[in-house]
C-alpha cells in the first residue's frame, strides 16, 4: 500500500490535512528518519522529537515566504522531507546529497544556514526587521531548543527584540535536554514552568482579585499595577519572557498537533514579540533513542532492531576516550587539575572526569565564552583549568582566549576536539581555522599531536607549562600505537625527527605526520632515488626554528603538511620565519585551500582536498621535478 508520505512534495499539502492523517504522517516521517540515519549516520533524537511540532509549523506557516529558522538545525530533517527533499533523503550527508543542517543553497525553504546554537533568534529578528523595511506583511518564525538558552546570544536578541516589539514569533522547544541534560539555572527554571499552574488561569485569578480593590486615585492605581505585575511575575510561568516584552503561550503539549496549531494561527494575528512554549520528548517514538537521547543526538551507523551501533572490529580507541583516560590520570595526581566543557561532556570525553571529580568539574552548557573566561578565573586563583570544546565551537571564544587568557599569560589549556575535518556533519563543524587563529595570539603554545600516545605526552606538557596551551586533535579513532608504560612530557618547541635523509623535508603536524608518512614510501618505492625525510613538528608554535634553519640550508625542497586551512596556519608560520631569516628553498604548502569544505567521508574530503597519501606524493614528486630542472 502506498504510504501517505510518498505523496508529499510540498508542505502545502498540509493545510488541509485531517489530524488523524497528520498522525498517520508523522509515524512514517519517523520511520523514513530512522532507517535513513541507520544507514547513514546523524542527528536522530532531535529530529524524532520535533515531528509534531514541524507538521504544525508546515501546516499553519506559508512557506517560503513565511520564514522558518531552525536554531542548530539538527532537527529540520522533517523539515527537509517536507519541503521537497523527500527523494533525495538517502543522500543525506553523504557527498554530493543533501546536508545534515539548513543551507540557503540547497533549498528556498532554508530560511539561514545554521549549525551552531543559539542564533536563530537574532537572525530571524533580522528577517523581521527587515520585512518592516520593505513594507511586507510575512511571519517570522525562530524554532529553538531549551539548550540553545544556555548560550548568551538568545538573550542578546530576545533583549533587542523585546525592546522593538516587532511581530515575531520564538518557539522554545523544551526537551530537557543539548545533547546531554541541561544544566544550570535556567534549566531550573524551565523546570518549574512544566509544573506551574496554567497561564491563563493564575492571570484571571490575580485579575479579579485586583477588582475589587477600590480606586483611591493615581498613587493606588500605580500601587495596583506594580502589585499585578509582580504577583503575576511570581504565579504564571513564562514570567522571565514577559519581563523581556514577550507575549508568552504554554508549556503546551509538543506532540498534541491540533494545540500547537491553534497556538500557532492565535500567533500570527497577534502584535508584537511571542514566545510559545512546548514540551517534547527527544527520540520520541523510537524505544532505543528514548531511552539513550545522548547516544542517539548524533549517531554513526546502527541496527534498527536492536539500537546497537555498527563499528568495525579492533578500532583503536579514540583520542577522546585516551585524553579522558589521561586527564583522569593526572587529576588523581594533582588537586589543582579542574575540567570545564559547554554542554559536551561526552562528547569531549568529560563525563567520567564528572563522575570521578564532581567538585572539580564544571559543565557550563552551551556557553564557550563563558567557558574560557570562567578558566582564566580559575587559573587566575591558582588552579589548572582545562577546557575542552570542539574545535569548531571554540571558535566562539576568540576574543576570550586573547584577552581573558593570553594577554594576561594564564595556564589555561584548551583541548580541543574533533581538530581537522569532521566528515560528514559538513563545513559548520570541521575544526579547520583553529591553527590560524591560535598561533597568531601572543603568549599561546599550540601543539597536535602525530598519535594518541603522544596527546598523552602532550596534555602532561600542558600542565607543567606556566602559560596557555592549546592542544589540537582530531576525531575517531587513533593509530593503534602502545599506550603503555609513564607518560612523560615532552621539550617545548622540539621537534621528532622521524626520517633524516633525503633532498626532501617533509615537515608534518597531528594527523597529516601519519599521511606524511605513508607518501614518503610511495616516493620511495616509485623512485627509489627519490627520498623524503620526515619531521613531526609537535609544535606550530613555538616552531623547531633550529630544524628549519638546517633543513632550509641541506633540502631541496620543504613541504608543509596540516588539516588546517593554508592561510594563517603552520605553513604561513614556517614561510613566514624563512622569510624574516633571510632563508631561500623552495617550498611547498599542503593544506585546505581558501574554501569552506563540505560533507562526505573523511576520506572523499582528504581526496577532495588532495590530501591522501597518494595525492600528497604526486604534488611533491611534480614540485620536486620544477624545482630539479
Amino acid at each position: 500500500m502506498k504510504k501517505l508520505l510518498d505523496t508529499i512534495d510540498s508542505p502545502q499539502q498540509l493545510k488541509h490535512m485531517s489530524a488523524e492523517k497528520l498522525g498517520q504522517l508523522a509515524g512514517e516521517l519517523r520511520d523514513l528518519m530512522i532507517h535513513t540515519v541507520a544507514s547513514n549516520g546523524g542527528h536522530l533524537a532531535p529530529s524524532l522529537g520535533v515531528v509534531e511540532l514541524t507538521l504544525a509549523l508546515h501546516s499553519v506557516f506559508d512557506c517560503p515566504r513565511d520564514k522558518i529558522v531552525w536554531d542548530v538545525g539538527h532537527q529540520a530533517y522533517v523539515h527537509k522531507i517536507l519541503t521537497g527533499r523527500r527523494e533525495r533523503f538517502s543522500t543525506l550527508r553523504k557527498m554530493g546529497g543533501i546536508t545534515g543542517f539548513p543551507k540557503r543553497a540547497e533549498s528556498e525553504y532554508d530560511a539561514f544556514g545554521v549549525g551552531h546554537a543559539s542564533t536563530s533568534v537574532s537572525a530571524a529578528l533580522g528577517m523581521a526587521l527587515a520585512r518592516d523595511l520593505d513594507g511586507e506583511e510575512s511571519h517570522v518564525v525562530a524554532v529553538l531548543g531549551d539548550g540553545a538558552f544556555t548560550g548568551g546570544e538568545v538573550f542578546e536578541a530576545l533583549n533587542h527584540a523585546g525592546a522593538l516589539q516587532r511581530n515575531l514569533i520564538v518557539v522554545l522547544n523544551d526537551n530537557e535536554r543539548s545533547i546531554d541534560k541541561n544544566v544550570g539555572a535556567l534549566a531550573d527554571y524551565f523546570s518549574r514552568i512544566r509544573f506551574a499552574p496554567g497561564y491563563a488561569r493564575a492571570k484571571k485569578d490575580v485579575e479579579k482579585l485586583l477588582h475589587r480593590i477600590p480606586h483611591f486615585g493615581g498613587r493606588m492605581l500605580k500601587t495596583a499595577s506594580e502589585w499585578k505585575n509582580g504577583v503575576k511575575s511570581v504565579l504564571t510561568p513564562g514570567g522571565l519572557f514577559e519581563e523581556l516584552g514577550f507575549h508568552y503561550v504554554g508549556p503546551l503539549d509538543g506532540h498534541d498537533i491540533p494545540v500547537m496549531q491553534s497556538a500557532f494561527l492565535q500567533a500570527k494575528r497577534m502584535e508584537g514579540p511571542i514566545l510559545i512554549h512546548v514540551r517534547t520528548k527527544k527520540g520520541k517514538g523510537y524505544p532505543p533513542a528514548e531511552q539513550d537521547p545522548g547516544r542517539f543526538h548524533g549517531i554513526g551507523k546502527f541496527d534498527v532492531a536492536t539500537g546497537t551501533g555498527i563499528k568495525a572490529q579492533g578500532t583503536p580507541p579514540t583520542y577522546t576516550s585516551v585524553f579522558s583516560k589521561a586527564l583522569i590520570e593526572m587529576a588523581a595526581k594533582d588537586e589543582r587539575i579542574v575540567a570545564i566543557t559547554a554542554a559536551m561532556p561526552s562528547g569531549t570525553g568529560l563525563k567520567e572526569f564528572g563522575r570521578q571529580f564532581p567538585d572539580r568539574f564544571f559543565d557550563v552548557g552551551i556557553a564557550e565564552e563563558h567557558a574560557v573566561t570562567l578558566g582564566a578565573g580559575l587559573a587566575a586563583a591558582g588552579k589548572k583549568p582545562v577546557v575542552a570544546l570542539y574545535s569548531t565551537f571554540a571558535q566562539r571564544g576568540y576574543d576570550q582566549m586573547l584577552h581573558d587568557v593570553c594577554l594576561q599569560g594564564l595556564p589555561v589549556t584548551l583541548c580541543l576536539d574533533r581538530a581537522g575535518l569532521v566528515g560528514e556533519d559538513g563545513p559548520t563543524h570541521h575544526g579547520v581555522f583553529d591553527l590560524s587563529y591560535l598561533r597568531q595570539m601572543p603568549n599561546m603554545t599550540v601543539l597536535a599531536p602525530k598519535d594518541e600516545a603522544e596527546l598523552r605526552q602532550m596534555l602532561a606538557f600542558a600542565m607543567e607549562e606556566e602559560g596557555p596551551v592549546a592542544l589540537r586533535y582530531p576525531r575517531g579513532a587513533g593509530l593503534g600505537v602502545d599506550l603503555a608504560g609513564e607518560v612523560a612530557a615532552i621539550p617545548k618547541g622540539k621537534a621528532e625527527i622521524l626520517r633524516e635523509e633525503g633532498e626532501i623535508g617533509m615537515l608534518a603536524v597531528g594527523s597529516m605526520v601519519d599521511a606524511a608518512s605513508r607518501a614518503a614510501d610511495i616516493l620511495g618505492q616509485e623512485t627509489p632515488s627519490l627520498r623524503a625525510a620526515l619531521a613531526n613538528m609537535r609544535f606550530v608554535k613555538p616552531l623547531d626554528e633550529d630544524l628549519l634553519c638546517r633543513w632550509a640550508e641541506e633540502k631541496k625542497l620543504l613541504v608543509t603538511l596540516e588539516e588546517n586551512v593554508l592561510a594563517g596556519g603552520f605553513g604561513a608560520a614556517v614561510l613566514e620565519f624563512l622569510a624574516d631569516r633571510g632563508l631561500s628553498v623552495p617550498v611547498l604548502r599542503i593544506g585546505i585551500g581558501d574554501c569552506f569544505v563540505e560533507q562526505g567521508t573523511r576520506k572523499e574530503l582528504l581526496e577532495l582536498c588532495g590530501m591522501t597519501p597518494e595525492r600528497i606524493a604526486r604534488r611533491v614528486k611534480e614540485k620536486y621535478s620544477l624545482c630539479t630542472r
